[in-house]
């Protein structure tokens, strides 16, 4: 292949990756986790700590890490924050490409990097996911760094780099407890190697793990140690998937959901298993990685891809965008994997041997950078995701089209009740998004929106843990400084932590109360998340003699 021919596919995939990002920044759908990571960002900004002034279910690093960015979020709202996010994941997607070229054979390394980039650019729900306002880009960020740190432990920065993958793997279980399972991987591979590696690197590694964790532990359990167990372990152990035949339901479609949303490079995966049971390569020369990557680089990262996914698996509610994480490893360690095939193939029908085999300049590899440029853009061109860009959804024979953008719409709403409010306003809603493009502060309790309800929950707890029992929601709805309300089709009607919705005979109960002391005037269509009905509500004047 040509240089040119290389170029060219390189700013395609690029310009790709970045078309994609823009379009899911103005025109990807809400997700409530945006209101709520973002709001809690914001409290950490000025001065609120997590799970002492206000609850949190994720590690400590995510809102330090948007506070330190939350003058984007200032000046544009929820799209700063997903500005943010897309950077974070278009970093997480260039350490998939050093990682890719760190573990691929030497002289395939910028095919393998090529490679990685294709598989990230062309996937819509990746770059959803990676964009909309979730803990996947941090995370992932945090874990491919932390792996392209563990390839150089066999060089001559071993130390550093051990201690610095201990870091970042504990940065990325940090901001997302599932990632913590890398941890014991990485660690058990540089044990593993101690007699190539020497004991520096496993030690440094376990040194720099401990202390970046207890780093982030230590100062929370000590000053809210019932909110720290709550957010990090009870909230999240509390949820059950029923029966049996539910559970096997989930689990399968966890399954299915990601095969759709993976479908290309889960197809060339399994292609290239096929193809190494059928038609191995004849292996004419040694096959190594990079100068100072241990050996068994590659399986050690195909376990953290699969350690990973059984752990998101096993949860009670597996969703298949937990994946997102994890993703450019597998594109990185697949893209290697790819190119070592071909090289292997093209240098033993040569006679050569793999330092001098296929390279980008060779055939074999330009059709197969042909062939994943080619299926990327189709997997991207047939991605459901696109159509929510611009349609609500079907009546009957009928595409109802949206008249404004998701985004837009929230924006234009939360500006009206910012504009709107009295000073010294609380905004009464669950729907955060909302509190953040108002400006606005919601009462407390209620900073984990639609999920901060636990009905059962004693009084005392409650408060201890800045959530809101049955009592303390109705005391909200009574008595918050609020002028206006707005609640959407997710408001007052789940309940936590089974995030189950709340009965027909509990929503209406709650709904009584909104109206004793707010009048609805205006709904807003097709809003937010699931596009529900969004109600605006006013308070009643006071009635003669009504105490204030």
């Amino acid at each position: 292949m040509r240089g040119s021919w290389f170029v060219a596919f390189g700013l395609g995939a690029l310009v790709l990756y970045a078309l994609l990002a823009a379009c899911n920044m103005f025109w990807g759908d809400l997700n409530q986790d945006e209101g709520w990571y973002l709001y809690t960002a914001g409290l950490v900004r000025d001065g609120h700590v997590p799970y002492r002034d206000f609850a949190f279910t994720q590690g400590p690093v995510m809102p330090y890490a948007y506070a330190w960015a939350y003058r984007w979020v200032d000046r544009w709202g929820v799209l700063g924050g997903r500005f943010f996010t897309a950077v974070l994941g278009g970093l997480a997607a260039l350490g998939a490409v050093w990682l890719a070229g760190r573990v691929a054979p030497p002289g395939q390394r910028a095919a393998a990097g090529l490679l990685a980039l294709m598989l990230l650019a062309g996937n819509v729900y990746q770059s959803y996911f990676t964009t909309v306002v979730k803990t996947y880009a941090l995370s992932s960020l945090w874990l491919v760094a932390g792996l392209v740190a563990l390839s150089y432990t066999a060089g001559r920065v071993r130390a550093a780099a051990a201690f610095a993958a201990g870091v970042l793997l504990a940065l990325s279980a940090g901001t997302r407890l599932s990632a913590g399972a890398a941890l014991p991987v990485a660690g058990l591979f540089l044990l593993l190697q101690r007699r190539r590696l020497g004991h520096a690197p496993w030690l440094l590694f376990g040194i720099g793990a401990t202390l970046t964790l207890a780093g982030m532990a230590l100062p929370f359990a000590w000053c809210a140690p019932e909110g720290f167990r709550f957010g990090l372990l009870e909230y999240h152990s509390a949820r059950a998937p029923g029966s049996l035949q539910q559970l096997l339901v989930f689990k399968a479609g966890f399954v299915s959901r990601l095969v759709q949303a993976y479908f290309f490079p889960l197809l060339l995966g399994a292609g290239l298993l096929g193809l190494r049971w059928i038609a191995p390569a004849e292996k004419a020369g040694p096959v190594s990685s990079a100068p100072g990557v241990p050996e068994p680089m590659a399986p050690a990262l195909w376990i953290t891809v699969l350690a990973i996914t059984l752990v998101h698996l096993s949860a009670p509610f597996p969703y298949d965008d937990y994946q997102a994480m994890v993703f450019p490893v597998f594109a990185a360690v697949l893209a290697a994997a790819l190119v070592r095939y071909v090289a292997e193939a093209r240098a033993g029908a040569a006679g050569a041997t793999i330092v001098a085999g296929a390279r980008c300049g060779d055939p074999w590899m330009a059709w197969l950078l042909a062939l994943v440029f080619a299926g990327s853009l189709f997997s991207a061109f047939s991605s459901p995701i696109n159509q929510d860009w611009f349609v609500l959804g079907r009546d009957r024979i009928w595409w109802r089209l949206k008249k404004q953008s998701s985004l837009q719409k929230v924006r234009d709403v939360g500006a009206w009740l910012g504009k709107n409010s009295r000073i010294g306003d609380v905004l009464l809603t669950q729907d955060t998004y909302l509190a953040v493009e108002a400006r606005l502060p919601v009462p407390l309790g209620m900073e984990m929106g639609p999920f901060s309800y636990f009905p059962d929950m004693p009084t005392d707890r409650a408060r201890r843990l800045k959530v809101l029992n049955r009592e303390l929601l109705v005391e909200q709805l009574a008595g918050a400084p609020a002028s206006l309300a707005a609640f959407s089709g997710y408001s007052l009607a789940i309940r936590s932590p089974e995030v189950a919705p709340l009965t027909a005979g509990e929503q209406a109960d709650l709904w009584a109360r909104v109206k004793q002391r707010y009048q609805e005037f205006c709904q807003v269509p097709d809003f937010g998340q699931a596009h529900t009905v969004l109600r605006l509500f006013r308070q009643r004047p006071r009635q003669s003699g009504e105490t204030p």
